[in-house]
């Protein structure tokens, strides 16, 4: 999938702006990552393993020559492990690092939508009752009575894990 040309849009309808989130499935839980944050989406096909190396990340794919790190969203956010099955999804993800680009993949459990978020569907991080830290989201969006974890790519790994699976991929 080629997600480049999707960009935010103008509701037709009046001038709020709209953005677009690829909506995925981690724990029976719906989260969201801004559109133009996805390089790619692959199904699972296993890793080549990286010593000394976090928990959480799985090992490294090659993907068109490019050595990419793989993070299982799972154990990143201290959620249970779980065996993958064919709906297991890597979603390809571009992280900003002091102004460097750095290629991360992310296993999630099933992917689900495209979905148009407006102003109006959007909430602000809550204080409690999320299974994941509020560092993690820049917000939640309720949709058609579907709350969604909107996540900010760029914070969910910390600069020096950044700085260590840089190292890995090159």
């Amino acid at each position: 999938m080629d997600f480049d040309s999707l960009t935010s849009q103008e509701d037709e309808g009046n001038s709020e702006v709209i953005d677009q989130y690829l909506t995925f499935v981690i724990d029976e839980e719906l989260y969201g990552i801004d559109i133009l944050k996805i390089r790619e989406i692959k199904g699972w096909e296993g890793v080549r393993e990286v010593p000394n190396t976090p928990d959480f990340m799985k090992g490294v794919i090659n993907l068109r020559g490019t050595m990419v790190p793989v993070v299982d969203m799972r154990l990143r956010f201290g959620m249970k492990e779980v065996e993958y099955v064919p709906t297991t999804v890597v979603i390809v993800v571009s992280v900003e690092l002091e102004g460097k680009e750095i290629i991360v993949a992310f296993v999630v459990d099933a992917v689900s939508d495209v979905m148009d978020i407006s102003q109006n569907d959007f909430r602000d991080v809550p204080t409690f009752g999320c299974k994941i830290e509020a560092r993690y989201m820049s917000g939640m969006a309720v949709i058609d009575e579907k709350t969604i974890i909107l996540l900010n790519a760029d914070e969910i790994l910390e600069e020096h894990e950044l700085d260590e699976l840089d190292k890995v991929s090159e």
